[in-house]
């Protein structure tokens, strides 16, 4: 059934609405965990954490926050309660603020890992609901557009920290303000679900354009698991940022209180490119993936290194990374997935991104301990291969 002019416009901008909406919510949500992502590392540190056990809790907290996903993905594509689902992982940023009352690092620990599992909860729905929205404006913009708002709140959130070490020399005053924006965060997701209750329909009757399968395909195509091949190479050479920051703190790179600062810049810069890369996706296509490799490389060397101005080079890399990332990543899943299984696609997806993260996570967190020339070496190997499976994703669907 064909959908009238007027019909079709009023779709595109309820889509523009509910992306703009849905980027508030997720402004809100990461001031409140990516404010704490900043000073994990630290954080454990201060607590009595040693390099390679903040690797693992960085690990374990990565592969949940993705690894639930699966469930959650499954569970969305067969009940369709996308909104109950990502609502109540929203509710679980109460664990941001607890990290207050942490007296050491095993409890500090218990937080963040609940803190990333409320994640993978939402995540599946968030994306899934997202996808649909962004097919009405294509799909790299819209999901860039909605980084860049989420990203907004990704840089507050640090600087909230940075102003409570200022002040007060120590954390818990930060995770304690953190109480505002997760309870906004909340409201203002329930409000986005008053306004679109069914977000679903806004790429319903849309005509097949770029779309890379039949809308209607009810399994996987092969693709996807090429596509997650790559996915999972290139995400396990990408260093996370709390062993980056140990590593700034311990070899005392830069002053303990600039660390989440630099966080902040680094999401400055993940909103930045959002918009620029999702722009060129929706030119270039899955060609653009390529520059996840590219970019991840450098970090290697310039991020564990012993000179403040490489390191700030690292992490806006890392920022650049994290936007691609988050950006055309998510675009190019709802490129080659249908309708039909974007939940359980996105959840399976997530699972493979967050096995990367652990295994990577702790190799280099046990790594650091030796030597960080061990570290640079992993990160070349990994992210030369990613090369290689990305030729294979590509010739794959240039066969189609």
């Amino acid at each position: 059934m064909e959908i009238t002019p007027i019909e079709a416009i009023n779709k595109k901008k309820l889509a523009l609405q509910f992306i703009l909406l849905f980027g508030v919510v997720s402004a809100f949500g990461d001031v409140t965990y990516e404010g704490a992502q900043s000073v994990y590392g630290p954080y454990l540190g201060y607590l009595g954490a040693s390099a390679s056990t903040i690797g693992i809790v960085a690990g374990i907290g990565g592969f949940l926050g993705y690894a639930v996903r699966l469930v959650s993905g499954y569970f969305i594509d067969r009940t369709q309660k996308y909104w109950f689902i990502t609502i109540l992982g929203y509710c679980m940023l109460i664990a941001v603020p607890l990290l207050a009352i942490a007296g050491n690092w095993q409890i500090a620990a218990l937080f963040i890992v609940l803190e990333r599992t409320g994640k993978a909860i939402r995540s599946p729905g968030k994306d899934a609901m997202l996808s649909y929205a962004t097919k009405q404006l294509g799909t790299g913009f819209g999901f860039g557009l909605h980084e860049a708002l989420d990203q907004v709140g990704a840089f507050i959130g640090p600087l909230i920290f940075t102003t409570s070490l200022a002040l007060t020399g120590g954390y818990r005053q930060g995770f304690r303000v953190m109480w505002i924006p997760a309870i906004l965060t909340v409201v203002i997701a329930f409000y986005v679900r008053h306004k679109v209750p069914n977000p679903k329909m806004l790429e319903e009757n849309l005509p097949k354009t770029k779309i890379l399968h039949d809308n209607f395909q009810k399994s996987l195509p092969n693709v996807f698991w090429l596509y997650a091949v790559f996915t999972f190479i290139t995400v396990l050479g990408f260093a996370n940022f709390p062993i980056i920051a140990y590593h700034l703190q311990f070899q005392k790179v830069i002053p303990e209180a600039q660390i989440p600062t630099l966080y902040a810049v680094a999401m400055l810069v993940d909103a930045f490119i959002a918009i620029i890369i999702g722009k060129t996706y929706d030119k270039i296509g899955l060609v653009s993936l390529i520059s996840i490799p590219i970019l991840t490389l450098p970090i290697a060397f310039l991020g564990f290194s012993d000179n403040s101005f490489f390191v700030v080079i690292a992490v806006m890399l890392w920022g650049a990374v994290m936007g691609i990332q988050e950006t055309i990543m998510r675009a190019a899943l709802a490129d080659i997935t249908s309708i039909n299984n974007r939940g359980k696609a996105y959840g399976i997806f997530n699972t493979i991104y967050g096995l990367a993260l652990l295994i990577g996570g702790v190799a280099m967190g046990y790594l650091y301990e030796y030597s960080i020339t061990y570290i640079i070496g992993f990160i070349v190997v990994v992210e030369l291969l990613a090369f290689v499976a990305f030729v294979i994703f590509k010739k794959k669907i240039k066969g189609q």
